[in-house]
């Protein structure tokens, strides 16, 4: 009988341990801890909260509710954002490598100058969001919203940018080497004397954009849709052209 009733307690510790490690993340928030790394916050509101400066590295900000928080200089380096709600909050100089933001709503949050590298920010919402000298290596925006957006001198080295909608979005000296943009929708944006070379704008609807000056050697633009889109003094040296043709390795503003 002893024997028995050990055994049954050890069931139900052991299925405690399950539960508590299955569980979801916001049962195990703590919204009042203090800020710091790893901490877990969760499905908290913590619109407007100041958390410059901190290190938040491996936090949890899962669902949270962080509009106009300010992380300017923070370090959100493997944080968990993914499906939180950022409306115009500030990431200036912060490093994010690794970060997962997926799904987030982040119209008119600043970047300016954070390091992103191999962060994923999929299917976010980030209309007119300020990207300018950010650095975006490898990192994702797979069916992203980018309308308005400004990537102005940023590295998008590398970087994952398939099915996303970049209407107006400004690209202007950023290097986009070897980065994906296949089927966006960038109608009117503007990629001026943009670093391009081998990026992947195979099936892209680029109407009226504007890569003046791009370096857009050995790209590839396979079936885009290019109706008066401006290439003037565009580099197009063995870039491949809408109709699969190669352009001439001397081609600039058209190509040969």
């Amino acid at each position: 009988m002893h024997e028995q009733v050990n055994s049954l307690y050890r069931h139900l510790v052991l299925t405690a341990i399950i539960l508590i490690g299955t569980a979801p993340a916001n049962l195990l928030a703590a919204c009042d801890d203090e800020p710091a790394a790893g901490v877990n916050w969760a499905g908290c509101d913590k619109r407007g909260v100041d958390l410059s400066g901190m290190d938040l590295t491996h936090a949890v900000f899962t669902r949270a509710t962080l509009d106009g928080a300010n992380f300017t200089g923070s370090r959100l380096s493997d944080a968990d954002l993914n499906l939180s709600s950022l409306k115009n909050a500030i990431f200036d100089g912060a490093r994010m490598v690794n970060a997962r933001l997926i799904g987030i709503k982040a119209d008119g949050a600043s970047f300016k100058g954070a390091i992103l590298d191999d962060a994923s920010l999929s299917r976010g919402i980030l209309n007119k969001a300020d990207f300018t000298e950010a650095r975006l290596r490898r990192a994702s925006f797979y069916e992203a919203r980018l309308d308005a957006a400004d990537f102005s001198r940023a590295n998008l080295e590398g970087a994952r940018l398939e099915r996303a909608n970049m209407f107006a979005t400004r690209f202007d000296n950023a290097n986009l080497s070897a980065a994906k943009l296949e089927a966006v929708d960038a109608e009117t944006a503007s990629f001026k004397k943009a670093s391009m070379p081998k990026a992947v704008l195979d099936d892209a609807v680029l109407r009226e954009v504007d890569f003046s000056e791009a370096d857009l050697t050995k790209a590839s633009l396979r079936n885009a849709i290019i109706d008066d889109a401006v290439f003037e003094g565009a580099k197009l040296s063995d870039t491949i052209w809408v109709q699969y043709q190669r352009c001439r390795s001397t081609s600039v503003g058209e190509c040969r």
